[in-house]
């Protein structure tokens, strides 16, 4: 008999900030929302709701916001439940999250990191080494010292 797979691979972006709320049983659980953009040229884009516990949800509540990019690996989980006010079956499949990566720096740059990039860049620039007149000499592998 085969084996089942529930796997879920999505790269996005969050459409709103994480909500953080806990369970009776004192667990946290954070949900948020992924727009992944389609590889058409209509500009469409796919949502999905995703949660995210304990740790991994704290994590998330408290480095990602909205239009920060990441990517998330999970599986798919449906709910099922009777509407209230109009008595009718309702259903709901949403992403729980099993690994969350963040792709955005702090400042929504890409790079994973807080500082300006341009100070790096100019240090970067004085200390360049530009060699002007390379010769095409062979190479004398007697004068190599390893």
């Amino acid at each position: 008999m085969a084996k089942s797979i529930n796997q879920v691979i999505l790269m996005g972006r969050l459409t709103r900030d994480p909500e953080t709320r806990s369970t009776s049983t004192g667990k946290t659980v954070v949900s948020f929302s992924l727009a992944v953009d389609r590889q058409t040229q209509d500009d469409q884009a796919d949502f999905f709701d995703i949660t995210a516990w304990e740790k991994l949800g704290e994590l998330v509540a408290q480095y990602l916001s909205k239009g920060r990019r990441c990517l998330v690996q999970g599986r798919l989980r449906q709910d099922s439940w009777d509407d209230k006010e109009t008595g009718k079956k309702r259903s709901k499949v949403e992403v729980v999250a099993t690994d969350v990566t963040f792709l955005d720096g702090p400042n929504g740059d890409g790079g994973g990191s807080s500082t300006p990039s341009k100070p790096a860049e100019s240090k970067k620039k004085s200390d360049d080494v530009v060699i002007e007149d390379i010769d095409d000499k062979p190479i004398d592998l007697s004068e190599i010292p390893f």
